[in-house]
Parts: C-alpha cells; sequence; structure tokens
C-alpha cells in the first residue's frame, strides 16, 4: 500500500475527524509507554541476525531447549525494562478521555505476559483486555486484532489501531482496521503505509473526541 496517510496536525486546516472509530486498540511499548529495550544487543545474545525478526528466529531455533534458553534471555530483557516504564506523552490523557467516551480499549503487544503485567501495573493503565504473544500470534499477525473485533461484535473497520511500528500497520491493515502509526520522532520510510500518521498523542485525543460529539 503506498498513498499518503492523513496527518493529525495542529493547524487551521485541522478539521478532519475519524468519524466511524467506535473501539481502539493500543500497542504497548513506544505508543503507550516508554521502552529502552535494546533490540540489536538482545539478537546479538542470542545468535539473532540484526536482519531478522527476533520472535520469528526463537520459532525456527532446531531444539526445545534452545528455544526456551532464547525465550528466558528475551523475557528478562522485557522484565528489566519493565521496571523502567513510564506513560507516553499523552497517553495517560488519552486513554482516560476514551475511557469517559465509553469507548471500547484493548491493548495487542508483541511482550511477554509477565513484563506487560508489570507495565500494565505500575503505570495502572486502566485497559483490561490485552493479548500479548504469549495469548496469540505475534504480530504483524493479525489473529489478536480479528478476535478482540469479533469478541466486541464490531466491525473491523470502525476499529481503529495504534502503534509505533510497521508491524502494527501490517495487522490492522491484515485485520481491515485503521491503522494510525504514531511518529514522535523522525518518519520512518515506511510512513505512508498507515492511513494516518500521529505526532502527538494529544492531536488524536482531540480528532478522536470531535468524532464522539459527531455520533
Amino acid at each position: 500500500m503506498n498513498f499518503r496517510p492523513e496527518y493529525l496536525e495542529n493547524t487551521p486546516q485541522f478539521n478532519h475527524s475519524l468519524e466511524g472509530v467506535e473501539g481502539v486498540i493500543f500497542d504497548l511499548d513506544g505508543t503507550l509507554v516508554d521502552s529502552s529495550l535494546d533490540f540489536q544487543a538482545m539478537k546479538a545474545q542470542i545468535g539473532c541476525p540484526a536482519d531478522e525478526d527476533i520472535i520469528d528466529y526463537i520459532q525456527k531455533l532446531p531444539s526445545q531447549e534452545a528455544r526456551a534458553s532464547a525465550h528466558s534471555i528475551v523475557a528478562q530483557h522485557e522484565l528489566d525494562d519493565a521496571e523502567q516504564s513510564n506513560w507516553m506523552p499523552g497517553a495517560q490523557a488519552l486513554v482516560q478521555q476514551l475511557k469517559r467516551q465509553s469507548i471500547p480499549m484493548a491493548i495487542v503487544t508483541r511482550n511477554c505476559r509477565q513484563a506487560t503485567r508489570i507495565k500494565i501495573k505500575r503505570n495502572r493503565i486502566p485497559i483490561e483486555q490485552i493479548i500479548t504473544r504469549e495469548d496469540a500470534p505475534a504480530k504483524p499477525d493479525p489473529t489478536s486484532l480479528i478476535r478482540i473485533s469479533a469478541q466486541w461484535k464490531m466491525a473491523s473497520h470502525n476499529i481503529l489501531y495504534v502503534g509505533d511500528h510497521l508491524y502494527d500497520v501490517y495487522a490492522a491493515h491484515r485485520a481491515a482496521m485503521l491503522a494510525c502509526l504514531y511518529v514522535p520522532g523522525k518518519l520512518p520510510v515506511y510512513v505512508n503505509s498507515s492511513d494516518y500518521v500521529c505526532r502527538n498523542l494529544d492531536l488524536l485525543a482531540t480528532a478522536l473526541d470531535r468524532t464522539a460529539h459527531l455520533t
């Protein structure tokens, strides 16, 4: 997919709305909470090539013992990272707003379950529906998103998926959902793959608030 996405920008022309959005699914790391995971260091530690997906690599290891060892190493990095996690700027206010508006929310993360629980508890994130890589195939596989859509009894095109990685965009589109790429820093080369680009979560909150007032 290669088109120009809609940028959520604070300009006089900021008149768009995410009309039709009835539910929001979030990525966790880099979207709701910060993360300092060093993926290159993790890959080097378990022997994963730098250009290969770390979860795919572990799944292809030849023995259960090797897979368990690699999973343990990655999980320890995630647990250490979880203990230092904090809300991303604007994320807490956005979640609280959606909760007030009674908009269903969920989290789909590639984190392990234990690290995810720590991040949720540490930051008091009021989202109960959470799917980790131990609960379903990891993104970019859309299984988790499709499952949530079915549980909500909601058309997939009425659900917005918000994340900071290309895998988030892939998962959203494979589930026929709207993809909002959160990019607080430098725009990545794949930016045009997304439906929306958000540089600031406060602007996403504004867009969703306007949508709520249209319904």
